[in-house]
């Protein structure tokens, strides 16, 4: 196994602005100085990144523990999803990790990209089915960056969907990306899919999905990456 990179998390929150609570941590890879998640990532050989991937996660949920995660708030994990087309135990030491520190599998939410190639999707969702039974719940990142997104939601059927930023990222003088926005919501409270505003940083952003019904966010307006830190949110009035 060849030496691998330093590395430690940042924290940001998602957050639920109408409970006025956080409701998960978002782990997020960073260098031992900050450095940012692709400069730690892509220092990592190809043939080392599913068991770096794996190791990220265990490391997340520890250092969570020891900053006062016991349950109550979720935290957010990131999955490469051809890990779980790999081999069936992708989240085997995760869980293990998690059982471990005292932390429940439901406390736990797997995010994956969905610009991220899946080649075998009745694999991914076999395997991934066989860890929501666990109580894991599973997000789409960045959804509407890439193409299998509809798929996704017809086949897998995730717990939630975070908008991609470009989605987010002045909607609201934006009348195309709104109507598409308000199709997602529709389709998403059909399937019982959470929808998740993520990369929200004015509050002219904040206010439209506000406006449409949005309750869960995350982004710069509410509290930056917090690091090695569960960081404070700052509630729009």
């Amino acid at each position: 196994m060849t030496l691998l990179p330093e590395f430690t998390f940042a924290f940001q929150p998602i957050v639920d602005v109408d409970l006025g609570e956080t409701i998960s941590q978002e782990a997020l890879v960073r260098g031992p100085n900050g450095e940012s998640a692709y400069s730690v990532l892509s220092s990592v050989c190809q043939s080392e990144l599913y068991a770096f991937d794996e190791e990220l996660r265990m490391a997340a949920l520890r250092l969570a523990c020891e900053l006062g995660a016991d349950g109550e708030v979720r935290v957010n994990l990131n999955l490469m999803p051809r890990a779980l087309e790999i081999s069936s135990g992708a989240l085997a030491s995760t869980l293990e990790t998690a059982a471990a520190i005292g932390i429940p599998p439901s406390a736990i939410t797997i995010e994956i990209t969905e610009s991220e190639i899946i080649g075998n999707l009745p694999r991914f969702v076999a395997v991934a089915n066989e860890y929501r039974s666990t109580g894991v719940r599973y997000a789409i990142d960045d959804f509407g960056a890439g193409y299998a997104g509809l798929n996704l939601l017809a086949e897998f059927q995730p717990d939630a969907i975070k908008l991609d930023r470009e989605l987010v990222r002045g909607i609201e003088k934006h009348g195309p990306r709104q109507a598409i926005v308000r199709g997602l919501e529709r389709t998403c409270e059909d399937l019982g899919i959470e929808v998740i505003a993520e990369g929200v940083e004015t509050e002219e952003e904040f206010w439209w999905f506000r406006s449409e019904g949005i309750d869960l966010f995350q982004g710069y307006l509410l509290a930056r990456p917090g690091f090695q830190q569960f960081p404070k949110v700052a509630f729009p009035t």
